[in-house]
């Protein structure tokens, strides 16, 4: 079976991956940075933010032009071990 037969997915695909963190003015930013290396033409607008009800979390929306599953791997790799967030979706 191929990567594509077993994760679902046709490459390329544009793929979303939420990041969810306390807020912090730079937390976009922080986002952008870790993404950005997997990613070489993501562009500022495939990212939006949108605060907890309570204003305490920020979820942060990327959504990449997926190219294979190991990209979309190292992605989460990169995000997960951030200490400014706390999930990744």
């Amino acid at each position: 079976m191929s990567d594509q037969e077993t994760s679902g997915l046709t490459f390329p695909c544009d793929f979303p991956i939420k990041a969810i963190g306390k807020a912090r003015d730079d937390l976009d930013a922080i986002v952008y940075a870790l993404v950005s290396p997997h990613v070489p033409d993501l562009g500022e607008g495939a990212i939006r933010t949108r605060p907890s009800k309570g204003g305490n979390y920020l979820s942060i929306t990327v959504t990449v032009q997926a190219t294979s599953r190991e990209q979309l791997d190292a992605i989460y790799m990169s995000l997960s071990a951030s200490e400014h967030l706390t999930m990744v979706l």
